[in-house]
């Protein structure tokens, strides 16, 4: 979620068969407005999801067609994603966590690190402008020095 910028219904929705190490991505059938998109992961997160998926295989619902399988034999719900992800939160000294936080950091990085608008909407699941404006306006302000400095206006 926090590289791609997920939604936590759409990944708790996922299946196994949406996740494809080999090309580094995972698909969404179905997402907010009833569309589906690609969202693509690099290598850390590939890793970190080829482990999942070796544990996965003692599961007592090692079958079912789910990706994510919650603990005690039950599936993972948004409840659980919350649950798991706002204690991992607390223990990192995070105050004020909510799975959304996640979406809005992975955008405001995407647009840090040099990535383009349209590949951020696109990636997101965005088709108004707004949206981006709206995920990215808290950190709006620390890209513009950035990039100011880059620039270096001040050589002359």
């Amino acid at each position: 979620m926090i590289e791609t910028g997920a939604r936590a219904g759409e990944v708790v929705s996922m299946a196994l068969a949406d996740v494809n190490l080999k090309d580094g991505g995972a698909v969404i059938r179905k997402g907010k407005g009833g569309t589906g998109r690609t969202l693509p992961f690099g290598a850390q997160t590939g890793r970190a999801i080829d482990r999942y998926l070796r544990l996965r295989r003692t599961h007592r619902l090692v079958d079912s067609p789910a990706l994510w399988l919650g603990d005690r034999g039950k599936g993972f719900s948004y409840d659980g994603l919350y649950v798991a992800l706002k204690r991992r939160a607390q223990m990192a000294g995070v105050d004020g966590f909510h799975p959304h936080l996640m979406r809005h950091t992975a955008a405001s990085r995407w647009l840090a690190a040099g990535g383009s608008e349209g590949g951020l909407m696109a990636v997101a699941g965005w088709t108004r402008r707004d949206m981006l404006d709206r995920y990215t306006r808290a950190s709006s302000e620390r890209r513009a020095a950035g990039e100011s400095r880059r620039l270096n206006l001040g050589d002359l």
